[in-house]
């Protein structure tokens, strides 16, 4: 029998397939320019909704899935260290596609291309918006109409992320383990990626907390869009056919203020997020990966048309340093407990 159960380790969600996502505290960009990635600051706790029946809002029990809790504005990225075999995952950002802009469906397309490929896809900061670049995932209250879904779908009725895995097909699957025993016996095995993914010693926050979200109609958040970054969301150059029919397994991941956290939960939420220009003046890392054998996906109308959270919230007033050039390091070429899933 296949198991389709999703996972939670630590604060490691394991999908079936061998797909392992971490989600992790970073520092928020400015709205305009191009960046460089910028670092992971630590994880964010993940926990079950199933296990706090009576404090998380009734919908929730519903959906299932796990929580994390994320501060108004605040940035996070999503790292995939941990796959090991190929695997095929779908993103979603208030159940619209963070790869291709489409509605949410539990099938893969390849025009336009709906899903990442594990493990060639490290990691993914925000939404595709092509050309080798993200924009930025930033967290936003659910009612503003700033969140992904809220301006592609016109409706803010889901909010969180979403997360589905495809694996490789019996046949295709053991052409993989068999080339990549032969890979392995021709080449000795990588070193890490700099850095990129493991959590950095946490700085003093920055002197105030974000403000208060504005009031809404339950504690949930949704994901917005900040500012750009070199990173490329790349092509699947396998057949379609390689692929299963069917997701192997998915979770909803729903996104809550830190004070609903405390309540819900009874633990402390994380410190509020790292002051950006102390941490670029302390000559801390930034990084750029670049993977040339690779083909970036092209963007879409849906996902280019999306505008920043600041149209919304107004300007970013938090202190900015850009980087130095020797602050940026190329990388590459330059069994937990069972989550219970719901109706969603």
């Amino acid at each position: 029998m296949t198991d389709t159960m999703v996972r939670i380790d630590g604060n490691t969600l394991r999908l079936p397939g061998g797909v392992a996502v971490r989600f992790v505290r970073t520092l928020r960009l400015p709205e305009t320019g191009t960046h460089p990635l910028p670092p992971g600051l630590g994880e964010f706790p993940v926990r079950r909704v199933s296990d706090f029946p009576d404090t998380v809002p009734a919908g929730w029990r519903a959906r299932g899935g796990v929580m994390l809790p994320v501060y108004l504005r605040e940035a996070m990225w999503l790292s995939f260290a941990g796959t090991v075999e190929p695997a095929a995952l779908q993103v979603g950002v208030g159940k619209v596609c963070a790869v291709s802009g489409e509605p949410w469906r539990d099938r893969l397309s390849r025009d336009p291309q709906n899903y990442l490929v594990l493990p060639r896809q490290p990691w993914l900061d925000g939404i595709n918006s092509g050309k080798g670049t993200v924009r930025q995932f930033v967290a936003v209250p659910l009612g503003l109409g700033a969140t992904v879904e809220g301006q592609v779908t016109g409706e803010e009725v889901w909010g969180g992320v979403q997360l589905q895995s495809f694996a490789l097909k019996e046949e295709p699957l053991a052409r993989w383990r068999h080339e990549e025993r032969l890979r392995r016996e021709r080449t000795p095995a990588p070193g890490p990626l700099g850095g990129y993914g493991a959590a950095l010693p946490m700085m003093a926050s920055a002197p105030a907390a974000p403000a208060a979200a504005p009031r809404s109609r339950s504690a949930g958040m949704g994901l917005g869009v900040g500012g750009s970054m070199h990173q490329e969301v790349y092509q699947d150059d396998r057949p379609p056919r390689d692929w299963a029919d069917s997701p192997a397994g998915r979770v909803f991941v729903h996104l809550v203020t830190p004070p609903e956290w405390r309540r819900i939960t009874g633990e402390a939420p994380p410190p509020s997020p790292v002051d950006r220009a102390a941490y670029t003046r302390a000559g801390l890392p930034w990084y750029d990966y670049y993977d040339q054998d690779a083909e970036d996906l092209a963007p879409t109308d849906a996902l280019a048309a999306v505008k920043p959270v600041g149209d919304w919230l107004g300007d970013d007033l938090e202190p900015w340093q850009q980087p130095s050039q020797g602050q940026v390091i190329p990388l590459k070429d330059t069994p937990g407990t069972p989550v219970e899933d719901g109706d969603w």
